[in-house]
């Protein structure tokens, strides 16, 4: 019934009757940016938008009214206008984390929940919730606050072995905090745990303070109340915080009394605080002795984030979910320490969904899936893989998308492809259910084509959409129709093997997609293209056209080296690089580390030895516990879009490792072409490949080929840096390497 209003003529007659821009007239002004097409906006985006830019006003009200409060580790240096983090507010419509996106879980490998930690040490229990801070203040009233330290006073670093830990040390003045932050169970049920030691050269107290506010900005708190034990605080009714033992002492606030914090040392007979504002604060403190340690042990309960969790499975140790996957070694202790944390990374957020981050990215995209489980199935996550590609039936509609979100084309292409892998790589067969959802998702390919070529260049290609969102505004991107060719190819190609009836219909619908995108590419002007692969028909060379390059990486549709697909990289690299690595304009506006080793991937497979100083990069820009937001800020090199933990980096890192030493082609494989001259003797696998598992360790000038071929051995082709090639049979395992 609504469609029959006259709703636009309502809308602006209001607007006009109270003195404001016509709604419908300014989106119809924005979308004249844009391509059109039949999603304007992806719905879960807008959701996602408001949802972000809710808590931006909210932090707007709250924090540049109260900048005496203790604030999070972001806000201490964005607000700061001498720090090179500031900020100006101005008009800014919001106020959100632009500088310092960082931040690290902690977990077990069959637990779906994620607290967080961040550069300072501050804890987050919960899914986007309120957070844990330690503080020391002094009888002097000297006081060590890690949010509000200089930098050169903390470091922290991610612990890997026995189980995943976050050591944080703060120092001051002879003031010392060392935290110890990691995933614990209690009773069969996990916590997250923080042991505090301090020291200080007088007498005073630790403080352990509940805080309304997480790495993105305030987060309510309601009530805080202390249990009838006084040792726990119980915070909104979803957590406990256990203290270990009674506090000497205990200070509570609500919003119209100020942060707690100024108060302190002072004590209370409260043991309860409710505020309507939401930004109620507690604090116990704890007696410390000059030239004595103080030692803590502060836990908090998960019970809200794990109550509803299909795969619970709190028992699986980190070595249990290790066994079995490939393994480097090399001399270089921070690229082998950067990809030990990268596969726990991929560990840990597929232990239910497969999620691209464990706060901001927690929830699922087909994308972000493929790209992550192609890794996964490499080095071995063979049962998780199978796991997560099992859900995907589920999530398809009954036309045959699917759908992660509205107006993206590119999910179909993208589970062909990563369906076809699966099979490939593991030897396995995909079973009934997931080949009818496959050949449903051929079928959507071959209906969703554009029948005219209106506008030019796009006739055969998909509808224009938001496509992968750092490309620009709605457009008919290469990017999805790179993606649907590339799945198409790879499921005919498993089809012909196992003698699938949709063999021709896909085979014959991927040459369409592929004389479709030719004929488009051919039909855009030198001037435009430049002789490279613009990011849609219509545009011209920028930094979309990253989205290109993935019919190189990894799709591999055209021979190594291609003309076209050089001189991409070429102009992303001579205009759209910062910091040394690919600086993505579109709306991260960061450094993106994922998408910069896609480009190292490409020079890798073309033999063009620029692909190691971006491997060097991409090493240097990792924090300190060896994470990557989605994007890199260019000066405080924080993080300035997505996920400060981004799963989708790290599942590059890992495939770039991989392919370094074993790279598959159509009919070879290639070893050892990316083993880089620090790395010393190396060694990495075994990996999944095409043929079979392989392993390869370089040890001086010979290296070793052990390869478990399930059928016909592949040939091999050894391009290690430094020494003549050579290609022999799969047969042969060792060679003696010649120098150049």
């Amino acid at each position: 019934m609504f469609r029959f209003l006259p709703w636009k003529f309502i809308v602006k007659h209001a607007a006009r009757r109270y003195g404001v821009l016509d709604p419908a007239s300014f989106v119809a002004r924005i979308r004249g940016f844009a391509q059109p097409s039949e999603v304007g906006e992806p719905l879960e985006l807008l959701r996602a938008g408001i949802v972000f830019h809710a808590r931006g006003l909210v932090n707007a009200k709250a924090i540049q009214h109260n900048l005496d409060w203790v604030w999070p580790f972001w806000v201490e240096k964005q607000f700061n206008p001498r720090d090179p983090s500031f900020v100006p507010r101005a008009f800014s419509f919001s106020h959100i984390n632009l500088t310092h996106r960082n931040w690290t879980a902690v977990g077990m490998p069959g637990v779906a929940a994620y607290p967080i930690v961040d550069p300072r040490g501050l804890v987050t229990p919960l899914h986007d919730g309120w957070s844990l801070d330690f503080w020391v203040v002094t009888e002097s009233r000297r006081r060590l606050l890690p949010s509000k330290a200089e930098d050169a006073a903390v470091t922290q670093r991610l612990v890997l072995d026995p189980t995943l830990l976050i050591e944080t040390k703060i120092r001051k003045d002879d003031i010392t905090l060392d935290l110890t932050t990691k995933m614990v169970l209690s009773d069969g049920k996990p916590e997250v745990c923080t042991e505090v030691c301090a020291t200080a050269n007088e007498d005073g107290w630790v403080v352990v303070a509940v805080r309304p506010y997480n790495p993105e900005g305030v987060q309510f708190i309601n009530r805080i109340g202390m249990d009838a034990s006084g040792t726990a605080f119980r915070v909104n009714d979803e957590s406990t915080v256990k203290l270990g033992e009674k506090p000497d002492s205990l200070r509570m606030a609500h919003y119209a009394e100020g942060d707690v914090y100024l108060d302190l040392p002072g004590s209370s007979e409260e043991r309860e605080v409710t505020c309507d504002t939401g930004m109620a604060t507690a604090a116990a403190l704890f007696r410390l002795h000059a030239g004595q340690t103080r030692v803590l042990g502060i836990s908090a309960t998960l019970e809200r984030d794990t109550k509803e969790a299909k795969h619970l499975n709190a028992a699986l140790s980190w070595q249990e979910a290790l066994k079995g996957t490939s393994a480097l070694k090399v001399a270089d202790g921070k690229v082998q320490f950067l990809y030990d944390a990268a596969v726990r990374t991929m560990l840990l957020l597929s232990a239910e969904d497969l999620v691209p981050g464990p706060y901001t990215y927690r929830r699922f995209w087909f994308r972000d899936a493929c790209l992550m489980l192609h890794p996964m199935l490499a080095i071995g996550m063979v049962e998780r893989a199978k796991r997560v590609l099992a859900e995907f039936p589920a999530k398809q509609l009954h036309n045959g998308y699917f759908l992660s979100q509205e107006g993206e084309w590119d999910s179909n292409g993208q589970v062909l492809w990563i369906a076809a892998r699966y099979a490939a790589m593991t030897g396995q067969e995909l079973g009934a259910e997931m080949e009818e959802a496959l050949r449903k998702g051929v079928r959507w390919l071959a209906k969703k084509r554009l029948e005219k070529d209106e506008p030019k260049g796009t006739k055969g290609l998909l509808p224009a959409g938001f496509s992968a969102e750092h490309l620009g505004p709605n457009d008919y991107y290469y990017w999805d129709d790179f993606w649907a060719w590339g799945g198409l190819k790879a499921m005919a190609e498993y089809w012909r093997k196992k003698g699938g009836i949709a063999t021709r219909e896909a085979e014959e619908l991927g040459k369409e997609y592929e004389a479709s995108i030719e004929a488009s590419l051919a039909g855009i002007p030198a001037k435009r293209s430049l002789g490279a692969m613009p990011a849609a028909p219509g545009r011209r060379m920028d930094a979309g056209a990253i989205g290109s390059m993935v019919a190189d990486y990894p799709l591999m549709l055209y021979p190594a080296g291609e003309t076209r697909l050089m001189k991409t990289v070429d102009f992303l690299m001579e205009r759209c690089f910062q910091q040394g690595g690919f600086f993505q304009e579109m709306i991260h506006s960061g450094v993106n580390a994922y998408l910069t080793l896609d480009l190292a991937q490409t020079l890798l497979r073309a033999g063009d030895p620029r692909f190691a100083d971006l491997i060097r990069r991409v090493a240097e820009l990792a924090t300190p516990t060896g994470q990557w937001p989605e994007a890199i800020h260019p000066l405080t090199l924080g993080g300035c879009m997505g996920d400060g933990q981004h799963g989708w980096a790290a599942a590059e890192w890992v495939m770039m490792i991989r392919n370094c030493f074993v790279r598959e082609e159509a009919e070879e494989l290639v070893i050892g072409s990316g083993i880089l001259k620090e790395w010393g003797d190396a060694g990495f696998g075994p990996t999944l490949t095409a043929w079979g598992p392989v392993l390869v360790r370089l040890e001086g000038s010979r290296i070793f080929v052990e390869g478990k071929w399930r059928g016909a051995a592949p040939w091999l082709r050894v391009e290690v840096p430094g020494f003549a090639p050579v290609r022999a049979e799969g047969t042969q395992t060792n060679f003696e390497l010649e120098a150049r």
